[in-house]
């Protein structure tokens, strides 16, 4: 039980002569099947290609509408009022940049986080990348390795592998040798290796497996809401274009060209056209932030999902504790120290992968090289426990377990009030247990006499207590779910000052029905005993409460959770199978970035939804406006030009700036509701108050200016109202905030004081009497839009 190279003539996981065995294939048998194109060549990627994001960000139905009406701009109107055109040419452009950014840092965390088969080649164990297999390969595979390929097994030892991701069975499957294996599987237990069989885009779950790792913008309840608006406003924007259209050129018969932008200057406006934009955007900035500090998000809406969480379940091991553990106490029950020793350190070498556990043993007692394993027993969580068979140095046989004490033994046995006593101290404890039976017999555990206890010190993280407290004041309750003993984990919880965590319950004891489980871990925090096939349960209760998941785990007994969570959260150093089911990895294994990830997904969402209710009030009022224009067959108020810095100044600088404001409010369902509950009424007052003094300045005014004049009227109260909606939406006031719509009003200003600006914007108050009425209008509007939206908070809750 010597280690040997893996580079050498014996293999270490199988102590024998190679040429017994399969070797692999030689360099010359790779290089052959290389240039026949039998390579796993299928592209693992965690963005868009180039191409697909201009194309998605250029291609759009509304860019479309926008820019047919800016080339006829070009050719009837002044260069001013075909500038809402280069304002969308700019926003383009700018979204294009930020997924591009966003794309290279996921691109390069992707390889960072990429898995590494070992393969066996000219009797070598290699790692390689997954793209470098080839058809015929020899690829090695242990405990929580993801199986890449298709294949027929060729060694196993004990090997147990999970296909729920592929047939939705939950029970791992034993494999023997010349067993088939499918790609999109992972390994739960032993050992072994297999023969890949197809490759690339032939293997079962190729399609699948792209499909699941590619950077995806859409299936987010942000994204679909927006999407069902601009559905709407779509039906809106036709009928009305339509009869704007027909009302300015046809039934007023005035100037062809100024006929011409005045229709165009009402159907601009109601396309939102920046919303889609800015939250491209703001998501993109997102993953950059994120991308910075290591975090790659697999999938974007997991952004935006974790921003709704309000429930997350924690993995003891790996999650609050770091990966490694260290032996503190050894208790001989039975034999003398020395001897179990040389059992524990045999034990250690039995296993080619050993956990964590395993390898604080390994470290903590040397292997005694007279002692030659027969048979061995590999670690399952279902069966939480492990065992080998060893012929002693002195010729005798022997049979040993290794695992949880209360697995291990009945319930009342003497040494479990030991145990008890070690895991009050936050203690790890396993039992040395001596087998009487055959190690491949279920019931092998009975009457298994215990030898000794191994008391081990997990090491916590530095950085848990600080993420726990985060989460208490976000209002996000933290669900420790651990296989460990419970009141083991619920001491390391309690150091780590979680609330609850003086009441562990077993999770043996909880209740089978879904509707008791839910009832169970509504009333607790620390889950102790708990076996994969429950943590994917307890995920299920707790939904079915209503509540939205996360769930962080390392290990493969944590796959069938993450996979069904609302968000799945691995670490960078994880199993290969959980970061492949998690759409969060967290490549630096630090706790402490999911914070940083709420924070982000909250910063996203709670702006886009703040912004989006500026951006459908113009398109609100913009469609009232064309109406009653229409209805009483009049001239359109505004020329394209007028829009464009209303736009500008009332919604698309201040909107960029507020998206990507800090904002820690948890985001809240019902997106569409929220949103079309204050653009309705606000667009409604601005369109009908904007309407009323364009209708009193028609009468006011008389002569050759006069319709400039009462255009300069109209754009007034609308640029005063659609402030007010700025000032209100941008509430909470920070100075920042304050300085941001001081300026806009600013800006606005200047234009009506320079000479040459009112020139270009074609605005111009004449008199006195008729502005004031104007700011006067816009007043009694503001007065009524604070009504209004106090009314519909108390009408619509939310």
């Amino acid at each position: 039980m010597t280690p040997i190279d893996a580079g050498s003539e014996l293999d270490p996981v199988h102590p024998v002569p190679l040429p017994q065995r399969a070797r692999g294939l030689t360099s010359a048998e790779v290089a052959e099947r290389v240039a026949r194109g039998e390579v796993n060549d299928i592209p693992v990627r965690s963005s868009r290609s180039a191409t697909e994001i201009i194309r998605a960000n250029v291609f759009t139905r509304f860019n479309a509408i926008i820019g047919v009406l800016w080339l006829i701009m070009l050719f009837v109107a002044p260069f001013q009022d075909s500038l809402f055109g280069y304002v969308i040419l700019a926003n383009t452009g700018i979204g294009i940049i930020q997924e591009l950014r966003a794309k290279k840092t996921l691109d390069s965390l992707a390889v960072i986080g990429e898995a590494k088969p070992t393969v066996r080649r000219d009797g070598r164990a290699t790692e390689i990348s997954t793209s470098a297999i080839v058809l015929g390969d020899l690829i090695e595979i242990g405990p929580g390795d993801k199986i890449v390929v298709d294949g027929v097994c060729a060694e196993a030892d004990g090997l147990e592998i999970d296909e729920s991701l592929l047939t939705g069975e939950a029970d791992p499957v034993v494999k023997h040798r010349g067993d088939q294996v499918m790609s999109g599987s992972f390994v739960v237990a032993g050992g072994g290796a297999f023969t890949a069989t197809k490759v690339g885009r032939e293997a079962y779950a190729a399609q699948l497996a792209e499909e699941a790792s590619r950077f995806t913008l859409v299936q987010s309840e942000l994204r679909t809401g927006i999407s069902t608006i601009l559905k709407y406003v779509t039906w809106m924007m036709i009928p009305t274009a339509i009869g704007l259209v027909i009302s300015q050129l046809v039934v007023k018969q005035n100037d062809f060209k100024d006929s011409v932008a005045r229709t165009v200057g009402g159907i601009v406006p109601m396309v939102p056209e920046g919303l889609v934009l800015l939250t491209s955007v703001a998501f993109a900035i997102g993953v950059i932030r994120l991308g910075r500090k290591q975090c790659l998000v697999q999938e974007l809406p997991a952004i935006e999902g974790l921003a709704r969480v309000d429930t997350v379940c924690l993995d003891k091991t790996g999650t609050l504790t770091e990966g490694g553990m260290d032996v503190t106490e050894l208790r001989p029950l039975d034999g003398d120290e020395g001897y179990v020793r040389k059992v524990l350190g045999a034990l250690g070498e039995s296993d080619p992968r050993p956990n964590a556990s395993l390898q604080a043993i390994i470290d903590a007692y040397p292997d005694s090289e007279e002692w030659r394993c027969t048979e061995s027993l590999p670690f399952s969580s279902a069966r939480k426990y492990s065992g080998a068979a060893f012929s002693e140095g002195d010729g005798t046989t022997s049979a040993w377990l290794l695992g949880a004490p209360d697995v291990l033994l009945p319930a009342g046995h003497p040494v479990l009030a030991e145990t008890e006593e070690l895991n009050h101290q936050g203690l790890r404890v396993l039992l040395l247990a001596r087998a009487r039976g055959d190690l491949d017999d279920p019931a092998v555990k009975e009457g298994a006499e215990a030898v000794a206890l191994v008391a081990m010190e997990q090491r916590l993280r530095p950085d848990a207590a600080d993420t726990l407290r985060y989460f208490a004041d976000q209002g996000v309750h933290a669900k420790v779910i651990s296989g460990d003993n419970a009141v083991s984990v619920g001491a390391v919880a309690g150091k780590l000052g979680l609330a609850g965590a003086q009441d562990t319950v077993d999770a043996r004891t909880l209740p089978d029905d879904q509707a008791g489980m839910a009832k169970a871990l509504d009333e607790n925090t620390v889950f102790g005993r708990v076996t994969p096939q429950q943590k994917r349960d307890m995920v299920g209760a707790l939904q079915s409460h209503g509540h939205t998941v996360a769930m962080t785990g390392d290990g493969v007994n944590d796959v069938l959770a993450l996979k069904d969570a609302d968000i799945g959260v691995s670490m960078g150093s994880g199993s290969e199978a959980t970061r492949a089911v998690a759409q969060i990895v967290l490549l630096n294994n630090s706790f402490s970035t999911l914070p940083s990830v709420v924070a982000e997904g909250r910063r996203v969402i709670g702006n886009i939804t703040r912004v989006a209710s500026l951006f459908l009030v113009k398109t609100v009022y913009s469609v009232l406006l064309a109406v009653l224009v229409v209805c009483f067959q009049i001239e359109y108020p505004f020329l394209p030009r007028h829009l464009t810095l209303l736009s500008t100044l009332t919604i698309g600088v201040p909107a960029f700036f507020l998206a990507l404001a800090p904002n820690k409010e948890r985001a809240r369902p019902q997106f569409v509701r929220r949103v079309m509950r204050y653009a309705i009424p606000g667009g409604v007052v601005a369109g009908t108050a904007t309407f009323v003094t364009y209708v009193i300045a028609r009468h006011y005014y008389t002569g050759s200016g006069a319709l400039d004049a009462e255009t300069s009227s109209a754009t007034l109260t609308l640029f005063l109202v659609s402030m007010w909606v700025l000032a209100i939406i941008a509430r909470p006031y920070t100075w920042w905030r304050v300085c941001l719509v001081a300026a806009m009003g600013a800006a606005f200003l200047l234009v009506l004081m320079v000479p040459r600006l009112q020139d270009f914007f074609a605005l111009k108050l004449v008199g006195a009497s008729m502005p004031w009425t104007a700011v006067g209008i816009a007043a009694v509007a503001a007065v009524a839009l604070e009504y209004v939206w106090r009314w519909v908070d108390r009408r619509f809750p939310v």
